[in-house]
């Protein structure tokens, strides 16, 4: 008989699981990539989920399935979970990085942003004067002169390396969400300072801070930060202004006066909306005319736009954070709402229900304003994987509405921004790329850039973008392809509010800081 010594055989630590796990893994990430179409936020959780549970299979392995020593697994498992909890101890999360929801993680000892309150009386006397400057024009209300997102002749000098944009003037701003309006050289806005929600009137020209108008409250969410989103409008004298909360004043415009003032959530008895009420006002004739909130409706309310008389309230859908606009579709003057599911159109003058399409089923919000394209045609767009669609209106003679969708696709999914329409094409961001899109058929013609969340304008044959990054770029709007003009590092932090025309004076800002550029003109054919 031969001696054997026995030896204990080595087991492995059965590695063939971490290989499957990082296959697996990196199949799931491939797979997502290779998806083009597919919305970035869903994209961006999905990969994130992926990584997520990649890294606690592989944790679940080398404390269960590895052959490691007890001990050594153990050191190791109490080594991350002390790691973990110094995380957690150490960093905070402030805000969101970017529009896709990854929270910004920041260490504790940071401070929070916050601008300090303001130190000038809160409305202004009847003798300031002040002159529009030379080559501005009146922009009353959000999203472009007529609420289209378009400005038209401008003369913007489409060089801006040769000839740059001038800036005016820079300065701190309280956190909102809320653009400009102008009129006659005065910029109103929204924005909150502590525990008070401002409307404010600068001097365009300046910046110079004319008056302020306070309300004791304060919207906040995690995600979509602190103060208001709407921006004011002007008509007639007056600034109309929609708050955070549901705050609806109307204020005297040279002074900030407060005329009358409605806690429209508060008194209909409706909740709020998860990222705060975001809804510009419509004045339509003698109305104003805000939504409601995250409620089976009432979905629009008017107020008598003199005495703030409550005329009428509509619609049985919840809001989502578009706002209202006046159009005439199939020879018809209404208003149309985009709601939280569907699109409703509305008489000005009652509130009725004109007609009701059923778009989507009110899971994801909405922040596209609808688009107008003719006398019978109206484009909506949406983020989150809902896509767009072209419908065709049509009023028959006894009164009924008929709508027909013409085209449905997801060649264009806007998110935070609205899209205009030049030449028979659609201009706008598809999923934070600048696209352009045939209106008859929804053949996309390009897709290019990289602008995250952010916004854009039609000037004219030009574009100006603001991107979520913080840059303004000017591109043309053209069919042939993304031509970029030249750009300006306006701002640089995470920047979702719409960029504003007065003649050739931009203004910009986000919720820390405000910026006015001069642009140059072309020459005059």
């Amino acid at each position: 008989m031969n001696d054997i010594i026995s030896k204990p055989v080595r087991k492995g630590h059965r590695v063939w699981c971490l290989i499957i796990i990082g296959l697996l893994a990196v199949g799931c990430l491939t797979v997502l990539q290779l998806k083009p179409e597919m919305d970035r936020n869903l994209k961006g959780w999905a990969s994130s989920m992926v990584v997520m549970l990649a890294l606690i299979l592989v944790a679940l392995w080398f404390v269960l399935l590895s052959r490691f020593p007890g001990r050594i697994r153990l050191k190791t498992a109490l080594a991350l979970l002390l790691a973990g909890l110094g995380f957690k101890a150490l960093v905070r999360v402030d805000g969101t990085a970017s529009g896709i929801g990854t929270p910004r993680l920041v260490w504790r000892w940071t401070p929070a942003h916050e601008t300090v309150p303001l130190s000038v009386p809160t409305t202004a006397p009847d003798s300031i004067t002040i002159n529009a400057p030379p080559g501005a024009k009146d922009v009353p209300q959000y999203f472009g002169p007529k609420r289209d997102g378009a400005v038209h002749e401008a003369n913007l000098d489409r060089d801006w390396k040769a000839s740059p944009p001038k800036q005016l003037w820079r300065q701190p701003i309280g956190s909102a969400w809320s653009a400009f309006a102008v009129v006659g050289g005065r910029a109103y806005t929204q924005e909150q300072r502590g525990e008070e929600e401002l409307v404010t009137c600068y001097e365009l020209l300046t910046g110079r801070l004319l008056w302020s108008h306070a309300d004791h409250v304060r919207f906040s969410q995690w995600q979509s930060g602190d103060g208001p989103h709407g921006t004011p409008t002007v008509e007639a004298g007056k600034v109309y202004s929609y708050g955070g909360t549901g705050v609806l004043n109307c204020l005297d415009a040279l002074t900030g006066v407060r005329l009358w003032s409605h806690e429209v959530l508060r008194e209909n008895h409706l909740p709020n909306l998860l990222w705060g009420v975001s809804c510009s006002p419509l004045v339509v004739d003698d109305r104003v005319v805000v939504t409601g909130g995250d409620a089976a409706g009432p979905t629009l309310l008017a107020y008598h736009k003199e005495s703030g008389a409550a005329l009428w309230k509509s619609g049985t859908d919840k809001t989502s954070y578009t706002s209202p606009l006046v159009a005439v579709l199939a020879g018809k003057r209404v208003v149309l709402s985009i709601n939280a599911s569907a699109l409703t159109l509305h008489d000005p003058a009652s509130g009725e229900v004109l007609a009701d399409y059923q778009w989507v089923d009110g899971k994801w919000p909405i922040a596209a304003q609808p688009t107008v394209i003719g006398d019978d045609r109206v484009f909506l767009t949406a983020g989150y994987g809902m896509g767009c669609v072209m419908l065709q209106f049509k009023a028959g003679a006894d009164g009924k509405w008929s709508v027909e969708e013409l085209w449905k696709n997801n060649k264009l999914k806007a998110q935070f921004n609205s899209v205009a329409v030049r030449d028979g094409h659609l201009y706008g961001l598809d999923d934070g790329s600048l696209a352009c899109l045939d209106i008859i058929t929804g053949t996309r013609k390009w897709k290019e850039g990289r602008f995250g969340s952010g916004q854009s304008l039609l000037v004219d044959d030009l574009l100006i973008v603001q991107s979520e990054q913080g840059p303004v770029v000017l591109a043309e709007a053209t069919t042939d392809g993304y031509h970029e003009l030249g750009r300006i590092a306006a701002l640089s932090s995470k920047t979702w509010t719409h960029p504003v025309l007065a003649g050739r004076y931009l203004l910009v800002r986000n919720d820390q800081e405000a910026v006015c550029y001069e642009l140059p003109l072309g020459k005059v054919k």
